[in-house]
């Protein structure tokens, strides 16, 4: 199958608690490489994020920001100082008795005193029921992004594919043009080879087994008949890699090569009118589909 290495997706969840928000971006790279932004109160479920995303995401660079901003009214906490307590009695005592003051202590005395009490907000961490509600839902939420992203990487993929089949057929018809121009070519070459040596035989006596031998040897050195079986095998193997279930964008790059290097082959043995323009044509359709193939997973 093949899909785009490239999308975007954004997803958010908000009810009276929390607000929780995934964004996912992804573009091209020789393998993954995963960049994650979480929240420090969420940070035990990197790895399970981290897990999710290769489960579904084989090459690219891929950047994750999960973002939560809670909407509840966060539980205060007040802490009394008791060793501040104990030092603030001993001194009202002493007072005390020397008569310097009288009655006791009331909450409005200690509310003066900054130093009595400790008065802040009740960590999210603390909180590990909501912790773990929020975890569950940030995955569901990072689960769903990584669908919508996957979506439109297939979609774009679908498109990557036709253009690349349509070239894949025109290269496929200018190397069967290719070998048709070749064995014109061969035979052409084959014939001139017969014509001189008859014009030089008036001069030159030859044994003729070794003269037609010779003939063909040369002539041989211009079939292209091998480079072109294999490459039709290069062209049934695509259809198979690009019709797989599995990620073939590596595959389908080694391929390409396998396939300029047969029609580098072509060019350098086959003899012809027509064959050089050829040759230059399906190369150039060649580095137009691996360019393409760079944006494939």
């Amino acid at each position: 199958m093949i899909k785009s290495m490239t999308g975007f997706a954004a997803v958010a969840r908000e009810d009276d608690l929390a607000t929780l928000a995934v964004t996912i971006r992804a573009v091209n790279h020789r393998y993954l490489d995963l960049q994650l932004r979480i929240p420090q109160s969420l940070s035990g479920i990197e790895s399970d994020v981290r897990a999710l995303v290769a489960k579904r995401i084989a090459r690219g660079r891929v950047e994750l920001s999960l973002t939560l901003q809670l909407r509840q009214t966060p539980e205060i906490e007040v802490e009394f100082n008791d060793q501040f307590g104990r030092a603030l009695e001993a001194a009202i005592e002493q007072a005390r008795v020397r008569g310097l003051v009288t009655g006791a202590l009331t909450p409005g005395d200690l509310l003066r005193l900054p130093q009595a009490l400790s008065i802040r907000e009740r960590p999210v961490a603390e909180n590990g029921a909501l912790l773990e509600m929020l975890a569950s839902e940030a995955q569901q939420l990072v689960d769903r992004a990584i669908t919508e992203l996957d979506t439109m990487r297939s979609r774009e993929g679908d498109h990557l594919r036709s253009d690349l089949d349509r070239r894949r057929a025109g290269v496929a018809d200018l190397v069967e043009r290719i070998a048709v121009a070749a064995e014109q070519g061969r035979a052409a070459m084959e014939q001139r080879l017969i014509e001189r040596v008859n014009e030089l035989r008036t001069i030159l006596q030859a044994d003729e087994t070794l003269v037609a031998q010779e003939i063909a040897r040369t002539a041989a050195r211009s079939d292209i008949s091998e480079e072109t079986a294999r490459f039709r095998g290069h062209i049934a193997h695509w259809t198979a890699l690009a019709d797989s279930e599995e990620p073939c964008g590596r595959k389908l790059d080694f391929l390409l090569q396998e396939m300029n290097r047969e029609v580098n082959t072509m060019g350098s043995k086959a003899d012809g009118l027509r064959v050089s323009e050829l040759i230059i044509a399906a190369k150039a359709e060649l580095e137009k589909m691996r360019e393409q193939v760079q944006n494939a997973e």
